[in-house]
């Protein structure tokens, strides 16, 4: 028999079991569209989608931003240079934003300082807060995503042939000139390219009725999630096992001679080690959840390490409020929007469609399930599927699935 092989056994067969899962007889709803149910349901979609992105993009249209790029700082003298308009933008709500001073720039070379100078036109409520911004730089690249060591980031001592080829190669081990080998702490392409900008908390400059500068206290505190905190823990090496990696040598210029930083601590560097996942994206540097930043001139002192020319990148300070929907984003408001108009524009177009040419519907009745529910070949409570042979037979007397009654 075909069914069995010429030793007499039977051969496997790749036909489906008889289950009502694998043949599609579990419960389904099989719904008619007929213009009576397609053209509401396009406007209703679009009535509630509408209103709802409009809602969203004034509520992100609310939310007060300035950014300013010290990309180029560096080249610059040390006196107060304004800023083209491509590098800075402002988006604060009832103030004509074009008409506010441009943001000025100023490097001292001897301390590697970059001043930012801009003005702040109207009051900002709290919260706020301090961001630094990146472009161009590609932390959702796989390899960097997973150069890091879980159990070190734990706290556990890890020795230089545990992390040897892992996921943090290439920095995952020390060799000097002696042929020591130590491990690097933290090791990893993520911790290596840690964001080493040190950035000043805001200076109010000349406030009215106050002598000298007052600064607005930003705390670097509160920073990382608290999921973020659970992933580390103080560590177990001694401050001889290991070594700084290779960018931070101008933190540690001597290696960690007597004490290891505690990363649990380091919320910039846990900020840090969510990567993002868009190579333009911004991280978090302090917050001010209490104190309203009032209006007037500010000064922001910058120590430039972080180098994006290499890469083709640019950084910048982004200074912003909140919304109850977070920080500005105009996009979920305007694809809200977008679908809402796209709804009831196609709805008008299928209504005259239909009123000026109807098109002649069928009768559902002659559908290949019902006709089985009529005569008792399937159950009617089973979402209309055919059941084995007798459902076979159903669509066999009835394959074009729809006919038409004879008028």
């Amino acid at each position: 028999m075909a069914g069995e092989s010429a030793s007499g056994t039977e051969a496997k067969s790749k036909r489906p079991s008889n289950t009502a899962f694998k043949q599609q007889r579990l419960r389904a709803w099989q719904p008619l569209l007929t213009p009576k149910s397609v053209l509401p349901t396009f406007f209703i979609i679009g009535i509630i989608f509408a209103p709802i992105g409009g809602w969203l993009l004034w509520a992100s249209e609310r939310v007060n931003e300035l950014r300013i790029d010290y990309t180029n700082c560096d080249q610059l003298s040390n006196t107060l240079t304004s800023l083209s308009s491509d590098q800075y933008e402002y988006h604060l709500y009832g103030v004509d934003n074009k008409a506010i001073p441009k943001p000025e720039e100023k490097y001292d070379s001897d301390s590697n300082t970059c001043t930012i100078s801009f003005n702040l036109p109207k009051d900002l409520e709290p919260s706020v807060f301090m961001y630094y911004r990146l472009t161009n730089f590609y932390q959702n690249h796989r390899r960097y995503t997973r150069s890091f060591d879980v159990d070190q980031l734990k706290g556990k001592v890890r020795s230089a042939s545990d992390l040897k080829g892992g996921d943090c190669s290439p920095l995952d081990i020390f060799t000097d000139s002696d042929g020591n080998r130590k491990p690097y702490y933290p090791c990893g392409l993520i911790a290596n390219s840690v964001f080493n900008d040190t950035i000043s908390q805001p200076v109010w400059v000349n406030p009215s009725g106050v002598d000298g500068t007052t600064t607005y206290a930003m705390s670097e505190k509160g920073i990382a999630w608290d999921s973020d905190r659970k992933r580390f823990n103080p560590t177990a090496y001694k401050p001889d096992q290991v070594v700084p990696p290779p960018n931070w040598l101008e933190r540690y210029p001597d290696g960690y001679n007597d004490t290891i930083p505690d990363l649990s601590e380091d919320e910039h560097f846990l900020v840090w080690m969510r990567t993002a996942g868009l190579p333009t994206f911004r991280k978090l540097y302090m917050k001010n959840t209490d104190d309203t930043m009032k209006r007037g001139y500010y000064q922001v002192d910058v120590v430039m390490n972080f180098d994006t020319r290499s890469f083709g990148g640019t950084k910048s300070i982004v200074i912003s409020t909140t919304s109850f929907i977070g920080g500005r984003n105009p996009v979920l408001g305007i694809a809200f929007i977008v679908v809402g108009g796209l709804c009831v524009l196609l709805g008008c177009i299928f209504a005259i469609r239909h009123f000026y040419r109807p098109r002649r519907l069928g009768d559902h009745t002659y559908l290949s399930w019902n006709q089985q529910v009529a005569s008792g070949l399937v159950d009617g409570g089973n979402g209309g599927g055919p059941s084995g042979a007798a459902g076979t037979s159903g669509r066999k007397n009835n394959s074009d699935g729809l006919r038409q009654r004879p008028m």
